[in-house]
C-alpha cells in the first residue's frame, strides 16, 4: 500500500550498507508503549530511490516470492545489520529521521522479527555525514 504523507520520528537507528547502497533502519511506535512495532527502512544514499530496495529483494529472493516474503527479506537484512553488525556503518540509540511520502507499506500476518509492519520509502536521518551515506564500491550489485 502506498503511504500518504511524510512520517517523522525519533528512535533507534541503524545505518548499514548493502550492495553498495547505504540504508537506514528505524522503528516507529503506534502508541506510548514504544514497542517499535513498525520497521522503517529506506535508502540514505543520495540519488537512490526506495524502489531499489524492493528491486534488491526481488533479485536476491525466490523468483516466485510475493510481497510479504519480499518484505520479510528486507526486514531480515535490516535486522542482521542491527543485531550482527553486518555492513553496519553506525548505530544510534536515539536519532531523528523522516520517511518521505510515496513508499510502500506491508503488514505482516503475525509479528516478523518483532515487527507488525514494514514501511519503506526514501529516508533521511539527522546528523549523518556525506561520507557515511555515500555509495560504496561493491562486487555484488543488485
Amino acid at each position: 500500500m502506498a503511504s500518504g504523507g511524510a512520517l517523522t520520528g525519533s528512535s533507534r537507528v541503524t545505518v548499514y550498507v548493502m550492495s553498495g547502497v547505504v540504508f537506514g533502519y528505524a522503528t516507529h511506535h503506534c502508541d506510548e508503549r514504544r514497542l517499535g512495532d513498525i520497521a522503517v527502512v529506506g535508502p540514505l544514499t543520495p540519488g537512490v530511490d526506495w524502489g531499489r530496495l524492493w528491486q534488491m529483494a526481488r533479485h536476491c529472493g525466490r523468483p516466485s516470492a510475493g510481497e510479504t516474503e519480499l518484505a520479510q527479506w528486507v526486514l531480515t537484512q535490516a535486522t542482521r545489520a542491527f543485531v550482527c553488525g553486518s555492513g553496519r556503518i553506525a548505530q544510534f540509540r536515539e536519532r531523528t529521521w523522516e520517511l518521505q511520502p510515496g513508499g510502500k507499506r506491508v503488514r505482516f500476518e503475525s509479528a516478523y522479527a518483532n515487527r507488525d509492519h514494514l514501511w519503506t520509502g526514501n529516508l533521511t536521518v539527522d546528523g549523518l555525514t556525506p561520507d557515511q551515506i555515500a555509495e560504496r564500491h561493491t562486487f555484488y550489485p543488485a
